[in-house]
């Protein structure tokens, strides 16, 4: 039987495929929201936003919990190795800081959708709504004692070091 190509890439080449693959997977998440937005307005787009990305959180917090190994109560440090793996890992700069015994903050430094509206002079994306279902959903699907707050996020930013800033909180 004939090897796949994606068997026969390097390391390296493998490396920048799950990039390649990332960047995708975000171009054709912001021409679905385009597509929406032109043909049923703004308010409508990102409803139906939030709606997707409460399914697909999920869906992804899922996979990559069978694929850690992470079991139904993994905690801080499970959710930390999730969000370390999420598609946006390899195209975002981003980190996650354990705060205290029962906190974890995640901040992201770059953000790929931002920052190509600010190339195209256009204002932030108020993604604040989205994300409070997206990470929370992300969370409670990796260990379902989390509680999710938004520090900074688009239309509010706080610390204009990040594009935004979450924190989780794990309930005993």
């Amino acid at each position: 039987m004939e090897q796949s190509i994606i068997e026969t890439l390097s390391r390296e080449q493998l490396l920048e495929l799950l990039k390649i693959y990332a960047k995708n997977w975000l171009a054709h998440d912001g021409c679905w929201f385009l597509a929406i937005e032109k043909k049923l307005g703004i308010d409508k787009a990102i409803e139906l936003d939030r709606d997707s990305w409460g399914q697909f959180t999920q869906i992804e917090a899922r996979r990559l919990k069978e694929f850690l190994n992470l079991g139904e109560c993994s905690g801080i440090e499970g959710l930390k190795k999730a969000l370390a793996l999420r598609l946006y890992s390899t195209i975002n700069e981003q980190f996650s800081k354990v705060e205290g015994k029962n906190t974890l903050v995640h901040y992201v430094k770059t953000c790929r959708v931002q920052e190509a509206r600010r190339r195209k002079n256009l204002p932030d994306f108020p993604c604040k709504s989205v994300g409070l279902i997206e990470y929370s959903l992300f969370a409670k699907t990796i260990d379902n004692r989390f509680d999710t707050e938004v520090i900074s996020c688009p239309p509010d930013i706080t610390d204009s070091d990040y594009y935004c800033i979450w924190k989780f909180i794990l309930k005993d």
